[in-house]
Formats: C-alpha cells, structure tokens, sequence
C-alpha cells in the first residue's frame, strides 16, 4: 500500500529518520488540544486579511457563522494570513456535512494557486517562499488530523497537483513534501494493517465459538480464571486493548456516524459515497463483547461457589478499571453484570460480598444525566492534564455516552441559520468536545503486553443473550412461569439443534433437505 501511495503522490520519500523542516519558520498555531478546551478557544487571532471577506459573521469577537464560500476562503492562508489552528480543525471536522473531503480539497487547491498565481511559471519565487510554507502546514495538519479523508484517490490526486506546483524548483520544499507524504503513508498503512489484524481476530473468535458447539465441555475446562486470576493484570490488558482501538478512531467519524440529508440541499447525502465510521464502530462492538464475556464466564460453570468466585473477580478487574481510569472498560463490566441472565442468579449473588460492587454502580449510576460518573471523569482528566507518570495520563471514557453527548449535540442544534449561513458556533462546541477524546486516545498505554491474556479476552467463544438464559437456568433453575416457558422453548430448540448437528453430520443432508438447512441455519444464529 505504501509503494502504491508513493506513486500516486509522486514523491522520493525521504530517510525514515530525517528531521522535520521548516521547524522554526512553518507558521505556528498553538495545539488545539490546549486551546478547544478553554473558554476562548474560538476565538480567531489571525484576522488580518480575511476579516474583510464578505459572508463571516462574527459575535463578541467570535466567527459566529458563514457562507460556505467564505468559510473556505477563511481556511486558505495567503502570504500576510495563517488561520488559526483551532479554526482549521473545527472546520475540517465539520465541512463534511455540507461537502465532501475531496471537492473541498479541489476548492482549496483552486483557491491556493489562483490568489497566488501558482499556476503561472514565471510566478515569483519570492512571493512563493513566503507562501509556501504556510500551505504545507495547512496540509501537514490536514493530513495528519484527518488522514483517513486521503483514502480516497481523488484526495491524493489533489494533494499531489498542489504539492507538485510548490516544489518545482525547490529542494528544500521537495524535501518537505515528501516528509508530509511519508508521514501520510505510514499512517494510511498502519490503518490497514490494523484492519486487516481484526479480521483475523473475528475470524479466530467465530472458529472458537464453532469448535464449543462442537465440543461444549472445551468451554468448561478454560476460563478467565484459568487464564489469570489477577485483576489489576486483567484490568492493564483491558486497558491495552481500550487505548488501542481508540487510537484508530479519526475524529471525522463522530460526525459521519451523525450525518444526515441536509433539507437545503435538493442533491443527495454527502456521505453516500464516504467510508463508514468503522474504527467507532468496531470500538462499540468491543464494548458490546466484554459485556457478553462477562456474562458468559459467570454463567458457565457448574457449581455455585464457582460462579462466585468469578462475580468477585470481575467485580475487582472493575474497580481496578476505575482507579486505572478506563471507565469504558468498567461500565462494560458492570453491564454484562447486570444482564438478566446473570441477574437473576439469587442463590450465586448470596455468596458475594457485594460492597465493592454497590459502590461501583453508584459511580455509574445513570440518574442526573451521569453526574457521578461525569464527576469522575472531570477528576480523571485534571488528574491527565497534571500527570507525572503515563499512567496517571490515562482516560478512557464510556464511549457510548461520549456518542449520546455528540448526537444531542447535532440533534439540538441546526446545522444552519435561517439566513443559510452555517451556524458555526454548534461547530465549535462540536469541535470542543472531539478535540478533548484526541488528546485521550494519543495516550500511550503505559502496561507490558501479556499475549495470552490478550488472545482470550479478544477470542474467547461469548454466548447469545438465549444462550446465556439457557446456561443461566441450567445454573440455577426457573422461578416462575415466565421462566419456565423461556426455558423450555431454549432447550426445545437446542435438542432440535442436537438432532439436526447429527442429521446433517454430511454435507449431502444439508443439500438435499432445505428445510433441515434453513432449521440448522437458525439454530446456529442462536446459539
């Protein structure tokens, strides 16, 4: 992929240790993850050219909101202009919703060698030394914050047209193209390679899962416990996972998780040919199978003493969670916890001493909007801001109320005024609050990598929810009439599955009865 990408852009990458150029002349903004998170964030201080530019409202001294044209020319520097460094993520993030990544990048590019006449050969060389580096920061940003946007070939395309039109001549710009570029490169295919290993993993889980129903006593004799039977270890490997898959997740997919129909456009959605929001995605899913791997390894064993050992332990991984700072981890944890199947096992509970747990519930506790857990998370991100070591910088927030944050955030607020300017003061509040998950998924995991741990906890077999409720009344059985239909029903279906795993033991049955193909076809999707 790296070769394939070279030759698009059509650049020498340079030595993988070559120093960064224009360190000292590149115009420099301050980073946004100090800036977005204070009060003044929004304010734009490199005014001095674009604040005549017609179609920017400003209140209070803050761009308010703007033409789309205008908004675009207010991204592009000139040789006395560099926008704001916050300005430049808020709208890179939120463009997207009224113009897709490339043809923003065609205006852009349009607008670069039109104003500075980059186009013309004999244009002068004074004008774009002084020009030329502000553009390539423009793009470093770009490229760095929202790589994933040059996935696309006609992004390439484009920043390769503009790259090549500010290095003609120049060895000290060429230079600094390719650094850029390589930079892109690594990302792009670090990107894949990430891809590619949770293919392999999901396909290692399903193989698993497949060989349990095969074998069902296989599951019995391995679990977490069996595995390692240290929370504080557990909860590091949770944490090396959490940190991982949130650093794979680009910030432009919080608002294409959102997108919808813009009524002032007569076209179709922007986003009907952008790529999915599958990094989110597939960190949701994470969450989802910790849950259901919590409950399946308390409702798996036989014997009750059993069983609460593992609700004890898991209780402790939790808690170590807490004080880690992965909240997504511990709410996962408490989650599958509290899923019926392992609810309603009375007689396991009477045998755990459920202090601990009591007191992690009333940190998540729900009521007041989050407030217990929105308290600890504020403590959790002042405790990263003053850190002496790594571990202290870690934040993991509970991911699906950052998305439930975000979504009221697009639903309460129009994307644009009557006037139809874009109402870009939703943007910088958009903006505040993704640019605070950046700076909390660039934090390196500070625990040594146990493989073994690690493998379980991504592929170990996890139960369906009527799965978990058979294993659950087989543990201890139904207590009322409900349960006791549930539970016949579960295991009608699971002798039927039997029979049918011993009919279709050949190939030959499942091709010539289709109606025992469509039987086992479902009862495999239940179990």
């Amino acid at each position: 992929m790296a070769k394939f990408l070279a030759e698009l852009l059509g650049c020498t990458l340079p030595d993988k240790g070559t120093p960064p150029l224009f360190e000292d002349n590149m115009p420099q903004t301050p980073p946004f993850t100090g800036q977005l998170n204070t009060g003044g964030y929004n304010k734009n201080l490199y005014q001095t050219k674009e604040e005549s530019y017609p179609g920017l409202y400003y209140h209070d001294n803050n761009l308010a909101s703007g033409s789309l044209e205008a908004l675009i020319h207010h991204l592009v520097p000139t040789a006395d202009y560099y926008p704001d460094r916050t300005y430049i993520f808020t709208f890179l993030l939120s463009s997207r919703l009224f113009i897709r990544p490339y043809e923003l990048m065609t205006k852009v590019c349009h607008l670069c060698m039109e104003q500075q006449r980059l186009s013309d050969p004999q244009a002068d060389k004074m004008r774009v030394r002084k020009i030329a580096p502000k553009i390539l920061q423009l793009l470093t940003e770009w490229t760095e914050t929202f790589s994933y946007d040059f996935r696309d070939e006609r992004m390439m395309r484009s920043l390769k047209e503009l790259t090549h039109r500010l290095a003609i001549g120049d060895e000290v710009y060429r230079k600094a193209v390719g650094q850029m570029s390589q930079g892109l490169i690594r990302r792009l295919t670090v990107l894949s390679q990430y891809e590619e290993a949770l293919v392999k993993i999901n396909a290692t889980a399903a193989e698993r899962l497949t060989a349990v129903k095969a074998k069902p006593q296989a599951a019995i004799q391995r679990d977490m416990l069996s595995i390692c039977n240290d929370p504080f270890t557990v909860a590091q490997q949770l944490t090396h996972i959490e940190l991982e898959r949130l650093s794979y997740i680009g910030p432009e997919e919080f608002v294409q998780a959102f997108v919808q129909k813009d009524p002032l456009d007569n076209d179709k959605s922007c986003f009907s040919d952008h790529k999915k929001a599958s990094n989110l995605e597939a960190y949701v899913e994470w969450f989802n199978r910790l849950s259901y791997l919590v409950a399946t390894e308390i409702c798996l064993p036989v014997k009750k003493k059993h069983r609460a050992r593992v609700v004890e332990f898991f209780i402790d991984v939790a808690r170590e969670c807490f004080n880690i700072g992965n909240f997504n981890s511990l709410m996962a944890i408490i989650s599958g916890m509290n899923m019926s199947p392992v609810s309603r096992l009375k007689k396991t509970w009477s045998k755990v001493k459920t202090a601990k747990f009591d007191i992690l519930e009333h940190q998540m506790d729900p009521s007041s909007n989050f407030y217990n857990y929105r308290t600890a998370l504020r403590g959790a991100t002042q405790r990263s801001i003053t850190a002496n070591s790594s571990r202290e910088k870690i934040v993991i927030p509970f991911f699906s109320l950052l998305i439930k944050d975000l979504y009221f955030l697009n639903e309460g607020c129009a994307n644009r005024l009557q006037s139809g300017h874009i109402n870009f003061e939703k943007f910088w509040e958009l903006a505040k609050q993704v640019s605070e998950f950046m700076a909390w998924k660039k934090v390196e995991c500070p625990f040594e990598k146990d493989r073994k741990i690690l493998q379980y906890l991504l592929t170990a077999p996890v139960f369906t929810e009527d799965a978990l409720y058979l294993a659950s009344y087989e543990s201890e059985g139904p207590e009322n009439n409900m349960e006791k239909d549930r539970w016949k029903s579960l295991s009608l279906m699971l002798s039927c599955f039997v029979l049918v795993e011993q009919f279709s033991s050949s190939d030959t049955h499942i091709t010539r009865y289709p109606q025992v193909r469509a039987v086992h076809l479902f009862i495999v999707k239940l179990f």
